[in-house]
């Protein structure tokens, strides 16, 4: 019986799954301050972050009591895209609402 043909150059004992590794993820925070509305808040979580009224009216409770809300964990192409269209429909409507993204 012959051996199965290797590839010259090839490492037959390292499985392709070990060379891949997984994206980079980042949180994705809005942060509290004294002039953005409550209902602002809700907006953009439900329109940038997709959240329903539910969801996005507790992250706003949070954001409001804490200090801080979760908005969701992306990539971080996606992290940074969400991070720049909140801050770009904040200073439409003259709100200084800040968004921040931090690596998990």
């Amino acid at each position: 019986m012959t051996e199965p043909y290797e590839f010259p150059g090839s490492e037959p004992d390292i499985a392709v799954e070990d060379q891949l590794q997984e994206p980079r993820q980042f949180k994705v925070l809005l942060h509290n301050d004294d002039y953005t509305s409550m209902d602002f808040v809700v907006e953009v979580l439900m329109n940038v972050f997709g959240k329903s009224e539910t969801e996005a009216f507790a992250i706003m409770m949070s954001v409001h009591e804490k200090g801080i809300g979760l908005c969701g964990i992306y990539t971080a192409e996606v992290a940074e895209t969400k991070v720049q269209i909140v801050h770009q429909m904040a200073r439409a409507r003259s709100f200084p609402l800040r968004c921040t993204m931090e690596e998990v």
